[in-house]
């Protein structure tokens, strides 16, 4: 089975869309049309911590990703997190937050994922927290954190 990415950005930009955008080229992912996926990991991938996405195919296709994306007004900071929990057999469960404080950031990811455990009956043995955040300035700023699912596909 394929590797699943984390990958993370943050940037500014003149309005609230670019630097959505920018982030996501900071994380090397702003050439695919982003699948949302929910929070449940299967079996099987290994999960890469890299910050910046390799090549994962031709411009234009799909990616399935889980996504925390932030974007804030100029003048305010942008903080997005992802959190993730396995089992040692492998499935787990993905938890996204978005805000504006870092730490609150990661303190509600940790909840959500202690919460998440709670509802299964899985022997969990692993938990991580990814959080970026960008400092604000005069231009719109958006922090990114994904879970890229393999390579990218054709859209249609």
């Amino acid at each position: 089975m394929s590797t699943i990415r984390v990958v993370w950005g943050a940037a500014t930009g003149p309005t609230a869309l670019s630097s959505y955008d920018a982030a996501l080229a900071e994380a090397g992912v702003h050439n695919y049309n982003l699948v949302t996926l929910s929070s449940v990991i299967p079996a099987g991938p290994a999960i890469e911590v890299v910050e910046t996405a390799p090549d994962l195919g031709p411009p234009g296709e799909a990616i399935e990703v889980v996504q925390s994306a932030a974007t804030a007004a100029p003048g305010e900071r942008a903080a997005a997190g992802i959190g993730w929990a396995r089992t040692a057999d492998g499935p787990g469960i993905f938890y996204e937050v978005d805000g504006t404080d870092p730490e609150a950031v990661r303190a509600e990811i940790r909840e959500g994922l202690a919460a998440g455990r709670d509802l299964r009956e899985w022997d969990f043995v692993e938990e991580t927290v990814r959080v970026e955040s960008v400092a604000p300035d005069d231009d719109y700023a958006s922090a990114v954190v994904l879970a890229t699912y393999g390579e990218s596909h054709p859209v249609v």
